[in-house]
Parts: structure tokens; C-alpha cells; sequence
């Protein structure tokens, strides 16, 4: 039988995530060339080619796209199985906070995970804006909190994961030609807005901005209707939105980062337990790219 080896796809999935050999084996420790093997023998195993090379950069073929679903697939269910048996008695009771941004299409998948694994620990969720989210953190009224980075104040903790912000209109409407463009933003305080506001300037492209909302359901009403273009991460694109870029006139943005924070006073197994997980399922850095300081930032 043609056994896939974990092993080789945890270093597969590093090369795609940090864009070449040498960064890859600093993140799972191994040596440039046990690397170069390990990829050598995945390659052999699944018959295909999974990398081309790109200058000092190894970008996936189509085949490699492919495989990278898989490999996360199968190290997710892997470390999912372990750690159903790692502490079978956990009980108890957390708050996690989330922005609504991320919550309908992260967070289902997350806690279901989860709650499999650790089905007598009770999980209360507060979906709120991040600016509020790492307010309660820092109070003390919920336990850990996934939030945009850029509102984490004097709080500290660790970004764990990256994604293209897109510039987004409907499918079915040309509300981007309109010149100014129409945008559906959030409010003042939102760093999104701070990126688009700047990436616009610098184009000289002219906007107003129609509608103001600090909750994302809102803002991609207003897109899916025609009203206006917004921005949105990778992971919260809905269908029937229609990505916008250079060629429609919309500049190239910053990317969006996922912060994780945990409240001073959450240092039980079942915040251990939690905060763990939600690295394992959302994180996409190596170990080297999320021990960043957020309040040094």
C-alpha cells in the first residue's frame, strides 16, 4: 500500500506557506538537504511533480496545490486524533471572543473540532468587533479572543495567521466602474478602512465612502446588492462576490493578520486546551513567524 508520510507533508506545508527550502527547514528543524529528500520522496510517492522552481522560490504546481488541501486535511485529522487522548478528563467552562468578520466561516469548523475532542469543556462565544473583543480580554470578561491585528492595545499575544485582503464587488453589477467608487467601510477606528484609505490616495483613484457598519454581514449586503465594493480576507469571501484588482483599478492591499490573545488570568489546562487547537485548525505561520509581540508592534 502507498502510505503518505506525515512527516513529508508537515515539511510540504511548510515550503508552501513560507515560499522556499532553506526558510522550510528552519521551521521544522531539519537540515536544507534532509528537506530537498524528504520533498524528493513525496514527490515520488504521489507520482507528480509538486514544485517548480522560481528563482530562489519553489511555487507549488497545480498538482502541489492540490496536494497542500490534502496535507492540512490530513495533519489536522492527525493531530485531532492525538490530542483526543492526551487529556480524555478536561471539564470546565471558556469565553472566547471573535469579530464577525471571521465568525461564520472560521469558527463553526473550529469549535466543532473541538468540541469532539473535548466534549465536557463548554465553550460561550461573544462575536464582537476586535477593538471590543481586546477590551474584555484585558477586563477580564472573556478568557481568549481572535481578533484583527491592530487592536491589541498594551494586551500581548501572537499573530497566527496571514491572508490576502481583497478588494470585493458582486458578480452581478459593475458598481466598481462608478467613479467615485461607492465603498462600504467600517467605522472610523477600523485598520482595514486606514489600509484602504491610504492604498486609494496613493492611486489617486477618487471614493466615498456610502456605507459605514461595524459589522461585516452588513457590508456584504451592501456588495451582494451592488451598492458598493469593500475589502474582505480570503477566508470571508462569500459567493456571487466578484474580486477586483489592478486591472479595475484597485490597488494592491496589505495583507490581513489574525491575532490570538488570552487574558492574564487564563492559564488553566482547558485555556492550554483551546488556544492550542485554534493555532492547530486557523494557524498558516511557521513557529518562528508567530512569537510576535503585538503590543510592541
Amino acid at each position: 500500500m502507498n502510505v503518505l508520510d506525515l512527516d513529508q507533508l508537515r515539511t510540504f506545508v511548510a515550503i508552501a506557506e513560507v515560499g522556499s527550502f532553506t526558510a522550510a527547514a528552519d521551521v521544522v528543524h531539519k537540515t536544507q538537504s534532509a528537506v530537498s529528500m524528504q520533498m524528493r520522496r513525496l514527490e515520488d510517492r504521489v507520482g507528480k511533480p509538486i514544485f517548480s522552481r522560481d528563482g530562489r522560490q519553489s511555487r507549488l504546481t497545480e498538482d502541489g496545490r492540490r496536494l497542500l488541501e490534502y496535507a492540512r486535511r490530513l495533519i489536522r485529522l492527525n493531530d485531532e486524533t492525538l490530542s483526543a487522548f492526551e487529556d480524555p478528563g478536561l471539564t470546565g467552562s471558556v469565553r472566547l471572543g471573535i469579530p464577525d468578520d471571521y465568525a461564520d466561516r472560521l469558527l463553526p469548523p473550529v469549535l466543532a473540532g473541538f468540541s469532539r475532542i473535548n466534549p465536557m469543556i463548554e465553550i460561550t462565544v461573544e462575536c464582537q468587533r476586535s477593538v471590543t473583543v481586546s477590551d474584555m480580554i484585558r477586563d477580564g470578561r472573556l478568557d481568549l479572543g481572535i481578533i484583527n491585528h491592530g487592536y491589541y492595545g498594551s494586551l500581548r499575544g501572537e499573530v497566527i495567521r496571514r491572508e490576502p485582503l481583497f478588494w470585493v464587488g458582486s458578480r452581478d453589477h459593475s458598481v466598481h466602474e462608478l467613479d467615485p467608487v461607492p465603498l462600504a467601510l467600517g467605522p472610523d477606528d477600523c485598520c482595514w478602512r486606514a489600509n484602504v484609505v491610504r492604498a486609494l490616495d496613493r492611486e489617486g483613484r477618487r471614493f466615498r465612502v456610502a456605507y459605514i457598519s461595524s459589522a461585516a454581514l452588513a457590508l456584504s449586503g451592501a456588495v451582494l446588492a451592488g451598492l458598493a465594493v469593500s475589502v474582505l480576507p480570503e477566508s470571508a469571501l462569500k459567493a456571487n462576490m466578484r474580486i477586483l484588482g489592478l486591472r479595475e483599478g484597485f490597488p494592491e492591499l496589505e495583507p490581513a493578520e489574525i491575532g490570538l490573545l488570552r487574558a492574564e488570568h487564563a492559564k488553566s489546562p482547558i485555556h492550554d486546551a483551546l488556544a492550542k487547537h485554534i493555532v492547530t485548525s486557523l494557524g498558516n505561520l511557521g513557529a518562528g513567524e508567530q512569537m510576535v509581540n503585538l503590543a510592541a508592534e
